[in-house]
């Protein structure tokens, strides 16, 4: 099978294309590259998965229109794995333009290749912050998404829109997945886990906003790309019992569904960072500070739809999963 994994040098995407590889798929990666954060890190991801068997990379940017209809034109895929998007709650405050470009006009590409190639079946990625101002917990797919309280967030719930309109009009099948605070070994430099064990390994202080109050559902990266492989492989179809008098949000009539994945047990950030100091070994110093902008205050998902349509559900302990990140991060560094 030959999949499209877009955001290949990524967090998700990288670890995505290398299962993949690992079970014999073709896989092709693009990516844009940019310096959202570090280029270097980027690139030590995709010199893993070059030379290869199999692989094939594209230095593409998805927002460009031209660019990714030739390479749709070019490859004749099977299946489409969208990970690709400007990621970040805060740096979307700064800069809502790159927003815009890359997570709307991209997966509108993306979206435009899928449907003039008669893909069998594409699953982008969405995120637990589509459920905003909604603090009834666990989350449920079927619960309402409509108060988004970031940009990033608000245009993942457009891609969710996007997707059933296409998924609607075209009976193209298109699964969306709302991760979960993904961690894990080759993790991006902009999330906690990666910023805590840093700092703490310095002896620098480490920012703590809401003064540690909030709380995460903390999925570790092994467990979300088993999550998307079999998501991928079992292609979305029409829910015979969907009713247009009493919609759900996770089915159609259309071939599209949406999944949380997420690990169903939600850690405070205070028990997070003691974590954290036990896997390195050192105390953190903490900056207490009040929450930011566009932080919700808890997630925790609900899993079941996944387990049910996948038989599989995520499980490994946070304590296992941060031992395996910092092991990571001291190799690479060279600590």
């Amino acid at each position: 099978m030959k999949v499209l994994v877009t955001g290949a040098a990524g967090f998700i995407g990288f670890h995505t294309a290398r299962a993949l590889l690992d079970r014999g798929d073709t896989v092709v990666g693009i990516d844009n590259l940019n310096d959202y954060y570090d280029v270097e890190l980027k690139k030590a991801r995709l010199s893993e998965l070059e030379g290869r068997k199999g692989f094939s990379f594209h230095k593409i940017d998805i927002a460009e229109r031209d660019a990714v209809a030739a390479l749709f034109g070019l490859e004749n895929f099977d299946r489409v794995m969208h990970l690709a998007a400007q990621a970040g709650v805060r740096y979307s405050i700064e800069n809502p333009q790159a927003y815009i470009d890359s997570n709307i006009q991209g997966f509108l590409n993306i979206l435009e290749g899928c449907r003039h190639h008669a893909i069998a079946h594409s699953v982008f990625a969405s995120s637990s912050s589509v459920y905003g101002a909604n603090t009834r917990m666990p989350f449920h797919e079927r619960d309402g998404a409509d108060h988004p309280l970031s940009l990033y967030a608000a245009t993942k719930k457009s891609n969710e829109m996007l997707a059933h309109t296409y998924a609607h009009l075209y009976r193209i099948p298109l699964t969306g997945l709302r991760f979960f605070t993904v961690y894990g070994p080759w993790g991006r430099p902009d999330m906690a886990p990666f910023k805590f064990t840093k700092n703490i390994l310095e002896g620098k202080p480490i920012d703590v906003y809401n003064h540690g109050n909030h709380a995460r559902d903390f999925t570790f990266i092994d467990d979300v790309v088993e999550g998307v492989i079999r998501t991928l492989d079992v292609t979305a179809s029409p829910d015979p019992d969907w009713s247009s008098e009493k919609p759900r949000a996770d089915t159609s009539s259309a071939p599209y569904r949406l999944f949380n994945i997420g690990n169903n047990q939600p850690v405070s950030l205070a028990a997070f960072i003691e974590t954290i100091e036990d896997a390195t070994g050192k105390k953190a110093i903490r900056n207490l500070l009040p929450a930011q902008p566009g932080d919700v205050p808890a997630t925790s998902a609900d899993v079941d739809a996944l387990t049910d349509a996948v038989g599989f559900k995520p499980s490994t302990p946070l304590d296992v999963g941060l031992h395996r990140f910092v092991a990571w991060y001291r190799a690479f560094y060279k600590i």
